[in-house]
C-alpha cells in the first residue's frame, strides 16, 4: 500500500510537472513568434522607405514631374503647351486684325451714309484697301462696263458682286478660328489621355515594388494628373477666345452688310437720276 502509494503521488507530481512544462513551452513559443513578427514589421518599415527614395522623384514641383515622367505623357504635355502657344498667338493676331478692319469697317459705313452718289463714294473710299474700298470700286466698274445702263439687270449684277466680296473678307477675317476650335475641343481629350497612361504606369511601378505605400503611387499619380491640368489650361482660354471672336465676326459681318446695302442705295439713287451721275460713278 505504502507503495502504490508513493507512485500515485509521483504520477501526479509529474502530470503536474508536465502541464506546467507545457504551459512554459506555449509561453515561449508565444514570444518566439512575437519578436519574429516584430522584426517583420520594423524590416518592412524601413524598407517601404527605401523603396520610395530609391525608385521615385523628390521633386513634385510641374516641371520635376515633367522630366520623371513617361515619354508619351512628356510627348501628351509638350502638345498641350504647344496648342496653348498657338491659341495665344492666334488670339492676339486676331484681335490686331479685327480691330483694324471694323474701324475702317465703321469709317466706310459713316461715308456712305453721308454721301450722295456713287461718284461721290468713290471718291473718297476708292483708294482704299479695306473690304468697304473694295465694295465701292466693284460697283463703280460694273456700273462702267454695263455702259451706262439702269434698271433691275444693273442692280442684280452689282448684287451679286457685293455679295462675293462679302464672302471672301468673311472668310479671310475668319482664318484660325477652325485650329482654335479644334485645339478647345480636343485639348481635354489628349489630356485625359496622358492622365490614364501615366496612372497605368503607376500601378504598373505598384506591382513591381511590390508595396502600396503612399509614396510610391502618390509621384506617378500626380505626373498623371499634371496632363489632365495643362489639357484644361490649353482648352479652357481656346473656347472662350473662339465665342469672344465668333461675336466680334459676327458683327464685322454685319458692318459689311450695311455697307453693301448703303452701295445698293446709292446705285439705285443714281440709276433713278438718269445716265449723267452713273457716267460720274463710273469715272
Amino acid at each position: 500500500m505504502t507503495v502504490m502509494r508513493r507512485n500515485r503521488a509521483g504520477w501526479r507530481l509529474g502530470r503536474r510537472g508536465g502541464a506546467t512544462a507545457a504551459r512554459l513551452c506555449g509561453v515561449l513559443i508565444t514570444l518566439l513568434a512575437g519578436a519574429a513578427w516584430a522584426q517583420d514589421s520594423s524590416a518592412d518599415l524601413a524598407a517601404a522607405p527605401l523603396i520610395g527614395s530609391a525608385t521615385l522623384p523628390r521633386d513634385l514641383s510641374p516641371m520635376g514631374m515633367f522630366l520623371n515622367a513617361d515619354i508619351v505623357v512628356q510627348a501628351v504635355m509638350l502638345g498641350l503647351l504647344f496648342a496653348s502657344l498657338v491659341t495665344w498667338t492666334v488670339w492676339l493676331a486676331k484681335t490686331i486684325e479685327l480691330l483694324s478692319a471694323k474701324r475702317k469697317a465703321r469709317q466706310g459705313v459713316h461715308v456712305l451714309q453721308e454721301v450722295r452718289s456713287l461718284a461721290d463714294a468713290i471718291h473718297q473710299l476708292g483708294a482704299g484697301k479695306d473690304t468697304i474700298a473694295k465694295l465701292v470700286r466693284a460697283a463703280g466698274t460694273e456700273v462702267r462696263l454695263s455702259d451706262n445702263m439702269s434698271g433691275e439687270g444693273l442692280k442684280e449684277r452689282v448684287a451679286w458682286l457685293l455679295e462675293r466680296i462679302e464672302g471672301s473678307a468673311s472668310r479671310r477675317v475668319g482664318r484660325g478660328m477652325g485650329v482654335i476650335a479644334t485645339i478647345g475641343a480636343t485639348a481635354p481629350f489628349v489630356g485625359l489621355f496622358g492622365t490614364v497612361w501615366g496612372i497605368m504606369n503607376s500601378f504598373i511601378g505598384i506591382s513591381n515594388a511590390h508595396t502600396t505605400n503612399l509614396a510610391v503611387v502618390a509621384p506617378g499619380i500626380a505626373e498623371a494628373l499634371l496632363a489632365t491640368a495643362l489639357g484644361l489650361f490649353a482648352a479652357i482660354p481656346a473656347v472662350v477666345i473662339y465665342n469672344v471672336f465668333a461675336r466680334s465676326i459676327g458683327g464685322y459681318r454685319a458692318l459689311l452688310g450695311d455697307a453693301s446695302a448703303l452701295v445698293m442705295r446709292l446705285v439705285s439713287r443714281d440709276s433713278e437720276r438718269g445716265h449723267m451721275p452713273l457716267a460720274r460713278a463710273a469715272e
